[in-house]
């Protein structure tokens, strides 16, 4: 997935809500799974706190009046320091009294009315504090009130590690559940983004074989909410056919209107061969006829090139140039080598690029001392470019052209092949062609000493 793309969006965005919604409903889930915790520790630190208050609460037995505080059914407030406490104390200032169990050896436990901790609606303080040798304690506090045997505070406190420690694994059982929660969910959002963009993707594909030439409308199924687009590209693409269409008529019924009183004008000419009026005439009139011809010729490419695109195999029609090239000059003993990338293709007619490259060896043959080099190769698209550029460079080792002949040739698309004998439409007529087709050609000097013409023209993927 690129960066700008709609499908890193949806990505992103998903991502960015699942971890959201996860990170929250994790932190709820721990809360109240803390609390939980929290909550059934406190009702077993009330039932030991109950049991104590029922034992202070009993009437002294004269036969025993040094009453004593079972065990509570727990060892641990038997062993030193286990974390385990209870404490009676007396807050009547006629009586002082204080009895603990023996886990809590010689120390003494805080007090939670000192912290400003309030009483809760049964009548009982609840909070954290640190126990001897600072163990974290969890602890429950009760003020009683016996009347005329006084006034006590009762205490039970137990281990809060037990509350952390609970916590702390649930909270490592929840984070791997949701690690991998998260990851099959992400791995589904991929699924349901790439699932839910393949017709886009088709009618990608489709459009870029309707531009290759490979296919003439869009095909298939879609999706009814992107059917109205293929709808819609199919109706622009018969309209554009059909106005192009009416634009090839056109030019052909007119220039069939300017050919037939043209060849007119030129037969009167000729029948006053020695009046210098009818030479001037005659002049102009193939003037005119090789303008006509010209122009032709760009709006029938135009009018290809704007239906349809087809693909043209570079090798043989280079192979074939040359033969005929080799033919052509084979009087001055002109060598030509040539070299195309394996799988070079045009985006176009083959007779267009026989054409724009059929001038550029002719060119190169008349003014070559003795070699021509064609180098064909493919240079693949950039980041904002669709296609791969096909790039056809033409070396000779003639004389070459100064950077202002060579720049007037770009600017002007002026023919340089005046003063030598040949055919067709030159260097001006490449220059129109590789225009429309959206390339370009441009002069250097060449490696072996005279001109360089590179060729760029649109290749195929």
């Amino acid at each position: 997935m690129r960066a700008n793309s709609l499908a890193t969006r949806l990505f992103l965005s998903a991502a960015v809500w699942v971890a959201l919604i996860l990170t929250v409903t994790g932190f709820a889930l721990s809360s109240l799974y803390n609390h939980s915790v929290e909550r059934a520790f406190d009702r077993r630190l009330n039932l030991y706190l109950r049991t104590l208050i029922a034992e202070v609460g009993t009437p002294d037995d004269p036969k025993n009046p040094e009453k004593s505080i079972p065990a509570l059914g727990e060892p641990l407030f038997e062993l030193p320091l286990s974390g385990w406490y209870w404490q009676i104390e007396s807050i009547d200032s006629a009586k002082q009294e204080a009895r603990a169990s023996r886990s809590l050896w010689d120390a003494t436990l805080p007090r939670l009315d000192e912290k400003s901790i309030p009483l809760t609606a049964s009548g009982v303080r609840l909070g954290y504090v640190k126990g001897p040798e600072d163990q974290p304690l969890r602890m429950v506090e009760r003020p009683i009130d016996l009347g005329t045997d006084g006034k006590y505070l009762v205490t039970v406190a137990g281990d809060a590690n037990e509350i952390f420690d609970e916590t702390r694994l649930f909270d490592w059982y929840l984070g791997g559940t949701f690690a991998a929660l998260a990851a099959v969910l992400l791995l589904t959002t991929i699924f349901q983004v790439r699932f839910g963009l393949a017709p886009l993707k088709r009618i990608s594909n489709a459009l870029s074989d309707i531009r290759s030439g490979k296919a003439e409308r869009l095909e298939g199924r879609f999706p009814v909410e992107i059917a109205p687009l293929a709808r819609e590209t199919n109706a622009l693409l018969d309209a554009n056919r059909a106005i192009v269409e009416r634009a090839r008529t056109h030019v052909g019924n007119l220039a069939h209107a300017i050919k037939t009183p043209l060849s007119v004008i030129i037969n009167e000419a000729n029948t006053h061969g020695s009046d210098p009026f009818a030479a001037k005439i005659l002049e102009q009139g193939d003037v005119m006829r090789s303008q006509v011809a010209h122009h032709l010729e760009r709006a029938r490419i135009a009018a290809r090139l704007t239906v349809v695109a087809t693909i043209t195999e570079i090798e043989p029609v280079i192979e074939g140039l040359v033969r005929t090239m080799e033919k052509i000059h084979r009087d001055r003993g002109v060598v030509i080598d040539w070299e195309v990338s394996e799988g070079a293709k045009f985006r176009g007619e083959r007779q267009d690029l026989e054409e724009m490259v059929g001038n550029l060896i002719d060119n190169a043959c008349k003014w070559a001392a003795r070699r021509v080099r064609i180098g064909v190769s493919v240079v693949p698209p950039g980041d904002e470019e669709l296609d791969p550029t096909l790039s056809i460079v033409v070396d000779d080792d003639g004389k070459g052209l100064s950077v202002a002949e060579r720049g007037q040739i770009v600017q002007r698309g002026q023919r340089l092949d005046e003063s030598k004998p040949g055919s067709g439409l030159g260097l001006a007529i490449v220059v129109d062609l590789a225009g429309l087709y959206g390339g370009n050609l441009k002069f250097d000097r060449a490696p072996m000493g005279g001109l360089r013409a590179e060729l760029a023209l649109p290749g195929v993927v």
